[in-house]
């Protein structure tokens, strides 16, 4: 990923926030990191713990701006938008926007969803810099968390896809194999459904006839809002993913 990419999946706060504030009097030993910014990452942290101390919590939109007008004697326009831009960055802070964790205000409210798109930059950014530490293929893990990501969206996917695609190709090769796998695994579930409509079998009975776990049959018929499901079963749980 580019690190325009980078960027706009966290320009989030106004231009974007910090890396890692150390505690105040904690001096960072970084290289290449302005001399002027981490004085004001300790400022952001004394007055915001909430929001730059132990979790790094997304950022409203204009919150630069509200920052200025509020400590003019704080803060310098030119080095808090580097130290905004260098918080937004970290990894930590893009961890919450993949979450989908709300934005917050200066008073530490949540105040507006995060836009998709950068939830969904923030996961291939995560995801490259995890990638570049891992012998490991991390792209399965990285396409489930895609599709979940779209879910959790609530747009229909012609309009997903035209807020996240990019100029980079192989981000957006990644999301239409997001989208394959989803297709893929939908098509089974309404087979499975199909299938165990014609049985006659109770969900307990079709699973044992199929060697399958009855939470997985249960699952698949609570994806259907029509399928009538036996009341005894209601509160089954979804299966375990191993993509938490």
């Amino acid at each position: 990923m580019t690190s325009t990419t980078l960027d706009a999946a966290a320009q989030d706060a106004t231009p974007t926030p910090a890396t890692q504030p150390t505690a105040p009097n904690e001096q960072s030993s970084k290289p290449g990191r302005s001399p002027s910014v981490q004085p004001v990452l300790e400022k952001l942290f004394e007055l915001y713990p909430q929001l730059f101390g132990a979790e790094f919590l997304p950022l409203k939109l204009g919150i630069f701006q509200e920052l200025l007008a509020l400590h003019p004697e704080q803060f310098q326009r030119d080095s808090l938008k580097l130290a905004l831009g260098q918080h937004t960055r970290s990894t930590r802070y893009l961890q919450s926007v993949a979450a989908g964790k709300p934005r917050h205000d200066l008073q530490g409210a949540a105040v507006e969803p995060v836009a998709p798109e950068h939830i969904h930059f923030a996961l291939l950014e995560l995801f490259r810099r995890r990638q570049g530490r891992s012998q490991a293929d991390l792209r399965p893990k990285l396409r489930a968390q895609l599709i979940s990501a779209f879910e959790a969206s609530g747009l229909p996917r012609q309009d997903y896809v035209a807020r996240v695609q990019m100029k980079d190709e192989g981000a957006n090769a990644l999301l239409e194999q997001a989208f394959a796998e989803l297709d893929q695994k939908l098509a089974k579930q309404e087979a499975l459904r199909s299938a165990f409509n014609s049985s006659g079998k109770t969900p307990e009975e079709f699973a044992d006839m199929y060697g399958m776990d009855p939470r997985e049959v249960l699952w698949a018929l609570h994806q259907a809002p029509s399928q009538p499901v036996p009341a005894a079963h209601h509160q089954a749980d979804e299966p375990q993913s191993d993509l938490s």
